[in-house]
């Protein structure tokens, strides 16, 4: 199963989830997100509340299986699209390229790290995410270009709406985890127990720039020979 969000700005999210039948799934649970500024004061400007994941695991783990066909994550215009991918643990993912210029997409996250190489226009090439976890993506040529692939362990998984409200639907009965997630945020975490009698209020601060700080694949400045020294088609 697999959803589309578009978001401010041109962002986009995709879940895409397989859910696996788990017993007594009866239970939902409601809730709202709400983007801080650093130190909880006022909400926070330009970030998209609709770009936050919200997953529910149970106590007990969860089973997901990949989909049979690859996910796609593409370069377009110099950006990543989707911006956020959520894809069951094992999951395929192939990263076409459709701009006139040459694409180095690559991660150096532990448990999944890949490099894709220099490639031109066309289909791209496919990686497979293994470890659960935040996947940060960038590209070796354009500092400004990243992405997250999110790898659940579990398929219970939603984006809120533009007033940060969210609905989980269909969960197992028993203790488990809500963690909440943004790009700008520290992951916020609540365990509790379901039924859950009244809704869940997640206020999450914004702390970090939409463009972190980083290092090309090689550990080293983008800046030290000039950006974008691969722009010819």
């Amino acid at each position: 199963m697999s959803s589309w969000r578009r978001c401010a700005g041109g962002a986009e999210l995709l879940l895409a989830l397989v859910l696996v039948a788990a017993p007594s799934a009866a239970e939902e649970l409601r809730g709202t997100v709400q983007l801080l500024n650093k130190g909880g004061k006022g909400p926070a400007r330009g970030a998209d509340v609709r770009q936050t994941v919200v997953s529910w695991e149970p106590a007990g783990g969860a089973t997901v299986r990949p989909p049979e066909a690859p996910l796609l994550l593409s370069t377009r215009q110099k950006q990543f699209s989707p911006r956020v991918l959520v894809v069951p643990r094992g999951s395929r993912v192939r990263f076409p390229n459709e701009d006139p210029i040459l694409h180095n997409v690559f991660s150096v996250t532990p448990g999944n790290v890949f490099d894709l190489g220099l490639y031109r226009k066309g289909p791209g090439k496919e990686q497979r995410f293994t470890e659960p976890g935040v996947v940060r993506v960038f590209c070796n040529v354009h500092h400004d270009m990243i992405a997250y692939v999110l790898v659940m362990s579990t398929p219970w998984t939603v984006s809120p709406k533009q007033d940060g409200s969210f609905v989980l639907t269909g969960l197992p009965k028993g203790p488990g985890r809500l963690t909440v997630w943004h790009e700008q945020a520290d992951a916020w975490t609540a365990d509790l127990q379901l039924p859950q009698g009244k809704p869940v209020a997640a206020r999450v601060e914004v702390v970090r720039p939409r463009v972190p700080p980083h290092l090309n694949k090689s550990g080293q400045s983008y800046f030290q020979e000039g950006r974008d020294r691969y722009n010819q088609p």
